[in-house]
């Protein structure tokens, strides 16, 4: 079994991405500029995007954090985005989710220039991605791809099978392990809490991705050996284990299903650092106009 060590491979993403910016401002080219919208102060929201602030730092882009409270309008909302659509300095930005209840996250996502949306929740990212056409990906899906390519896992007539069907996570990771080329060329099935017999599926899957946000979902009775396991959920839950008085965990029940794989995500340290990183390689590629000139 080989543990896929997420952090070591966003730090070497990180040093990459951060030798190119130097090149970059060598040459007296733009610095990549990345905005981040928040509203409130969701705790796991706040974590994220000081996160990305940091990172933006650690690899020498320009950034730009704009603050609402809870009870910013809709219209106020909306405003703030059409501004930064206009605004020539600002390459990529992301409007943090979720948002309050009285704001429409689709009216938002679907107000971004999609040249903007480094996130690729726009529809015309997701459609572009649906088809194979060049685009911003989804962060996570992105991350989890890039994990499978750093470790040379074979993809190639693999069964791939996806636990859960979101808009973030599911369907865009079903798309990409479905896409001609690799990493890709499988044969996907994707399970969600209307799938019969998940464990049978999930026992003829070489490759599963664990999406659910259901700690501990997956167990060793579901899958075979060799399998590789790629784990997306964070769940919080209480411990008795640590300071904060919770740990984080998985969709997969580590312990058990570990000593079937072939390679397994840790939750933390697996997709967790690749979805930041994802995030900064949309940047980078916003601010060189890569994507769409």
């Amino acid at each position: 079994m080989k543990l896929i060590d997420g952090k070591a491979i966003a730090a070497q993403i990180r040093k990459e991405i951060a030798e190119e910016v130097q090149q970059i401002k060598a040459r007296g080219g733009k610095t990549p500029h990345l905005a981040a919208v928040l509203v409130g102060h969701d705790g796991g929201s706040e974590t994220y995007v000081a996160n990305k602030v940091k990172m933006c730092e650690e690899v020498g882009f320009q950034s730009t954090l704009i603050r609402y409270e809870n009870n910013v309008t809709e219209a106020e909302l909306l405003s703030c985005v059409d501004k930064l659509n206009n605004d020539a300095d600002i390459d990529g930005f992301i409007v943090q989710l979720p948002l309050p209840k009285h704001i429409s996250e689709d009216k938002i996502t679907e107000a971004i220039d999609y040249r903007k949306d480094v996130d690729g929740f726009h529809p015309v990212n997701v459609g572009r991605m649906s088809i194979g056409l060049p685009c911003f990906l989804s962060a996570t899906p992105s991350g989890i791809v890039e994990l499978i390519r750093r470790y040379e896992i074979e993809t190639s007539g693999k069964h791939c099978v996806v636990l859960g069907r979101s808009n973030i996570v599911g369907k865009p990771a079903a798309t990409l392990m479905l896409q001609k080329g690799y990493p890709g060329d499988c044969t996907v099935s994707v399970c969600h809490s209307r799938t019969k017999n998940i464990k049978e599926i999930c026992l003829q899957a070489d490759i599963i991705i664990a999406a659910l946000g259901v700690p501990k979902f997956l167990k060793s009775n579901m899958v075979k050996d060799g399998a590789v396991v790629i784990d997306v959920g964070t769940t919080r839950v209480p411990s008795t284990e640590t300071k904060s008085g919770f740990k984080l965990t998985g969709d997969v029940d580590f312990a058990e299903v570990a000593p079937k794989c072939s390679y397994i995500t840790p939750v933390p340290g697996g997709v967790g650092p690749m979805t930041i990183i994802s995030l900064m390689k949309n940047t980078l590629l916003a601010g060189k106009k890569e994507i769409y000139k």
